[in-house]
């Protein structure tokens, strides 16, 4: 496992930025490969990124050799009978750390869980085994209260856009950010739904250790097809 020192630099290059995510929005989108997504990652780095947020090894090892900044790794893959999908088993989890990663994301949901390992099995042998940090992806209040129980090192509200447990709202679940950092002493990481400069800002003064970009900045398809519209 990482020592306390270690951990706290990386957290250290997170605080207060930007994390890009830069991942392809489906399986037969154009940018959906290791070239194109690690160039994308170096051209989020230079515009001020703090870290990338990437989804399987193979563009994780790319990444790496890109970029010089922490990298969430996730591995997305839906298995037969569960509904979740990121990182949903160890095996995921080896691969995603073994390719680069420093913070390996998975799902923290009350869903149901592939494998044998509870949660918080499944977060101590990330931590002690691959030597990662551990952020759970929740989608509720309660989900990111048990998930710092659980020993996770960080939240993130990942899932407040995309599950039944939580309420469908038009952009990010700004008042989700501020109760969790008022509450639990992990770093809460913002996610989902983040359009506008004006919301990064709110919800890094509602306490938020950092805000993930994904669509908004690294999917060219849907931000032309937002102009398309708005045109018609």
């Amino acid at each position: 496992m990482q020592n306390k020192d270690a951990k706290s630099a990386l957290l250290k290059q997170i605080q207060g930025g930007l994390i890009a995510s830069c991942q392809a929005m489906y399986k037969e989108s154009p940018i959906n490969s290791p070239e194109i997504l690690s160039a994308m990652a170096v051209a989020t780095y230079r515009g001020g990124a703090c870290a990338i947020r990437a989804n399987r090894p193979e563009n994780i090892k790319a990444i790496r050799k890109a970029v010089p900044v922490p990298i969430i790794g996730l591995f997305k893959e839906r298995l037969p009978g569960y509904d979740i999908h990121i990182t949903p088993t160890y095996e995921h989890a080896r691969l995603v750390a073994e390719a680069g990663s420093d913070i390996i994301a998975i799902d923290g949901t009350a869903r149901p869980h592939p494998g044998e390992l509870d949660m918080r099995t499944f977060i101590k042998k990330i931590q002690e085994d691959l030597g990662k940090l551990v952020m759970l992806d929740i989608s509720t209040y309660e989900e990111g209260v048990e998930a710092e129980k659980l020993g996770a090192d960080l939240i993130a509200t990942t899932m407040a856009e995309s599950t039944t447990c939580s309420c469908l709202i038009d952009g990010p679940d700004l008042e989700l950010v501020k109760r969790l950092s008022a509450t639990c002493k992990i770093p809460v990481i913002a996610e989902g739904r983040f359009e506008h400069p004006a919301d990064v800002k709110r919800a890094i003064e509602y306490g938020a250790f950092a805000v993930v970009i994904g669509r908004a900045i690294t999917d060219p398809e849907r931000i032309t097809a937002r102009y398309v519209k708005a045109m018609q």
